[in-house]
């Protein structure tokens, strides 16, 4: 293969190839070490969801780039797979939570060492709840209708969407009117992780929660935010157009999916961190033993 016969374009989709299989490498090597250590289904189909977040978001990013002219519809349906996918990572997330400190709520489980607690919310939340609420099974489902609700709210949203624009009806307040829903209703989702994760910190130490949490926020962050600044700089004239075959929006597409393609490598990598196998495996139970031993 000779890269100096390849244009800028080649070279880009040629890149993003690589890194697409970089991150299914990673992923796939920590998922089938899961498969292979199959101790705690509950717990482990919910990593596995959520460590699939990485792959998922790069190959919906190339396929992008595959068709880097496409349709205000195909762009959406790209965004709207990856982020209804988001949705059940958020929630999965949650119910790994629930599972590590042994909550059931379908089976009223809730361990009386954590009933009573303070969950203290903040501004805006005060607005609709106490600043103090005491926790109890209908505290914790009510955090668990708030990640829910993305989960609905999402799909919903997207097949609306991309119907919309489809038939031509789509004009910008209103495409700002779902924006705005739906940053409340993810941020909504986020912060119910939040609130649970400060009120058990503690207990869910051990399970390396805010490193997990990280990894699923650091890929809705870096998405979001970065599709925020390159519409400003194309805005003020920093990104601009040099093809009359290729307007500025198609540009800030191709560039927000060349850059998810290389930072899913980057997740992959921590994700082989924040979710091990060793919990499954026996190592960290052997360790524990040891340093018993030792004492």
């Amino acid at each position: 293969m000779d890269f100096s016969t390849m244009d800028r374009g080649q070279l880009t989709l040629l890149g993003s190839a690589g890194c697409v299989m970089l991150t299914m490498h990673f992923t796939v090597q920590l998922l089938s070490q899961h498969l292979f250590y199959w101790k705690n289904p509950k717990e482990q189909k919910a990593i596995i969801i959520i460590i699939l977040m990485a792959p998922l978001y790069a190959i919906d990013s190339f396929v992008g780039l595959l068709d880097i002219q496409g349709s205000k519809a195909f762009f959406m349906l790209l965004d709207s797979i990856k982020e209804c996918y988001e949705a059940l990572v958020i929630a999965k997330f949650l119910a790994l939570m629930y599972s590590y400190l042994n909550i059931s709520l379908s089976k009223g489980i809730v361990p009386d060492e954590i009933k009573g607690r303070e969950i203290h919310h903040s501004f805006p939340m005060t607005l609709f709840q106490p600043h103090t609420v005491r926790l109890n099974h209908q505290t914790l489902k009510l955090l668990k209708y708030w990640t829910w609700q993305f989960v609905v709210i999402r799909p919903l949203f997207s097949v609306l969407m991309i119907t919309l624009q489809l038939l031509g009806v789509y004009p910008s307040w209103l495409s700002w009117t779902f924006t705005i829903i739906l940053n409340v209703s993810v941020s909504l989702a986020l912060y119910s992780l939040v609130v649970f994760y400060h009120v058990f910190a503690k207990e869910l130490e051990p399970h390396k929660p805010l490193a997990k949490f990280m990894c699923i926020k650091g890929i809705v962050f870096f998405c979001f935010w970065q599709g925020v600044v390159l519409k400003i700089l194309a805005a003020i004239g920093i990104i601009r157009s040099h093809h009359f075959w290729l307007d500025v929006e198609h540009i800030n597409e191709a560039i927000q999916n060349v850059l998810i393609c290389l930072e899913m490598v980057v997740f992959s990598v921590l994700q082989q961190y924040a979710y091990h196998v060793a919990p499954y495996s026996g190592d960290v139970e052997t360790k524990m033993r040891v340093n018993k031993k030792n004492e």
